[in-house]
């Protein structure tokens, strides 16, 4: 009985690769902690709350300038053309820049 015994433990292999799953785990975890860590040190928390929606403007008036708009889950990146927006309109109000750089627009009356 004892030799049957010492016969199944060292028929037993170990894998060698076994620990690279854990070791994959571990830094899956560890990847999507640093996202988070990113996203809340960014004082953008809204990106990780699936019902916010938000508004990105970077490098404004510049050439590589981009807007990135988040509604719920879907998140769209605009990037600054050369391009002209043009087409038939009506005045929605007035907007005007105070002495202090605040930018006031006043809609007008729909009568």
């Amino acid at each position: 009985m004892r030799g049957r015994r010492r016969r199944l433990i060292l028929d037993e292999e170990e894998d060698p690769l076994g620990g690279v799953a854990n070791l994959f785990d571990a830094a899956m975890v560890f990847a999507v902690a640093l996202l988070i860590a990113l996203v809340m040190s960014a004082s953008v928390p809204e990106l990780l709350n699936p019902t916010a929606d938000v508004t990105i403007v970077k490098n404004p008036g510049k050439e590589n300038m981009q807007v990135i708009i988040k509604k719920g889950q879907e998140i769209k990146v605009m990037n600054m053309t050369e391009e002209l927006a043009g087409g038939q309109g009506h005045k929605l109000g007035t907007a005007y820049r105070l002495e202090t750089g605040e930018v006031i627009y006043i809609p007008d009356n729909a009568t």
